[in-house]
């Protein structure tokens, strides 16, 4: 397969989702002084950059919010960033379709894993450790969080060859939108990132 075919697009915005009310996620961006009571929102830093980390889990979220928040998290902090494609299926249906920042789509758990394991195969680091900002409602998630990662072995091409590691790091911000069924897992996901960006992190742009 062509790895680069997955990431490849020139730009996307991560900005573009806006649910009516925002049931997590909130804490880390009220600013905080003495006994007074929050007043005002304090901008956030670029999570890529550091310095950022996962907010606590509001309280006013419903047992199935709470509950897809927390299996995502499971996904990125452990099943993701530690490559335990046998673990995919707690978060993901199998038949899932998954949309890519290019604008294709693939259907079902097998190909998913196919495509998170090429990411691998050049960038064995690659994990995601933080999600500053999760928005529950119903069964709809929205979950920022930063990937990163390290370009250390051969990319495979898609056309037989591959192109030489630059031994360059990356950390992209990232979002993923998730579609959940009455089983606990998502039937459909939608992931943002910003390629124009990956590809001169890593060198090859």
């Amino acid at each position: 397969m062509e790895v680069r075919s997955l990431l490849k697009s020139r730009s996307i915005s991560l900005g573009v989702l806006a649910i009516g009310a925002v049931q997590s996620g909130y804490a880390f961006a009220i600013a905080e002084g003495g006994d007074d009571p929050p007043s005002r929102w304090t901008p956030m830093p670029n999570p890529a950059e550091g310095g950022v980390v996962s907010p606590p889990f509001s309280t006013n979220l419903t047992a199935e919010e709470g509950g897809h928040l927390r299996v995502f998290d499971t996904l990125d902090f452990d099943v993701f960033s530690h490559a335990d494609w046998k673990r995919l299926g707690e978060s993901h249906a199998q038949n899932i379709r998954v949309h890519w920042p290019d604008g294709h789509y693939t259907d079902g758990i097998d190909k998913h894993t196919e495509d998170m394991a090429a990411i691998f195969a050049w960038a064995p680091d690659t994990r995601i450790e933080i999600h500053p900002l999760r928005v529950a409602k119903d069964n709809l998630t929205a979950v920022t969080g930063v990937m990163r990662g390290t370009f250390t072995q051969p990319m495979p091409d898609g056309k037989g060859g591959t192109i030489a590691p630059t031994d360059k790091a990356y950390a992209v911000n990232m979002c993923t939108v998730g579609i959940w069924n009455p089983q606990g897992t998502m039937d459909e996901e939608f992931l943002f990132w910003d390629n124009q960006t990956f590809y001169q992190q890593i060198g090859l742009a």
